[in-house]
C-alpha cells in the first residue's frame, strides 16, 4: 500500500491513496478537511462496516442500509491518543436476523476488521454494538 500527502498552504494537505483516490485533510483552523484523526476513526468505521455489509449480504440477509455510529474518546493531553472507541452498527432491512447481525460484528471485530484489530492491538479499547431496524 503506497500513498502521498502534499501541503497546499495553511495547514491544509491533500492525501492521495495508491488507488488514485485522494481527501482532504486540514488541522483544524480554517475546517477545509478532515483533521487526521477524524480520518482514523472513519476509517476503522469504513473498515468495520465493509465487514458487517459483506457477512450480511453472504448470509443473504435483506439490508436496506447499514451505518456505523463513531465515538472516539481521547485524553485533553499532548498526544491524545485514542483510548477507547465506540462503534454501534445500525442495520436496516427485512426479516433481517440479528443473529446474523450479531456474528457479522463478531467476525469484523476479532477476525476481519484490520483497523480495529490494529488499534486494539495497540491498547485502544474497542466497543462493538449493534441495532437492528425491521423497514
Amino acid at each position: 500500500m503506497q500513498g502521498k500527502v502534499t501541503w497546499v498552504n495553511d495547514l491544509t494537505f491533500v492525501g492521495e491513496a495508491g488507488s488514485g483516490n485522494s481527501v482532504v485533510m486540514e488541522g483544524g483552523r480554517t475546517n477545509n478537511g478532515v483533521r487526521p484523526m477524524e480520518m482514523i476513526l472513519l476509517g476503522v468505521g469504513g473498515c468495520a462496516a465493509y465487514d458487517v455489509v459483506s457477512i450480511l449480504q453472504k448470509a443473504r440477509q435483506d439490508i436496506i442500509s447499514c451505518h456505523c455510529e463513531l465515538n472516539g474518546v481521547r485524553p485533553d493531553t499532548t498526544p491524545s491518543p485514542f483510548e477507547r472507541i465506540e462503534m454501534e452498527f445500525v442495520v436496516r432491512g427485512r426479516g433481517i436476523k440479528e443473529s446474523h447481525v450479531a456474528r457479522a460484528v463478531e467476525l469484523s471485530a476479532e477476525k476481519y476488521c484490520s483497523a480495529s484489530i490494529m488499534l486494539r492491538n495497540a491498547g485502544v479499547e474497542i466497543v462493538h454494538r449493534y441495532r437492528v431496524e425491521e423497514v
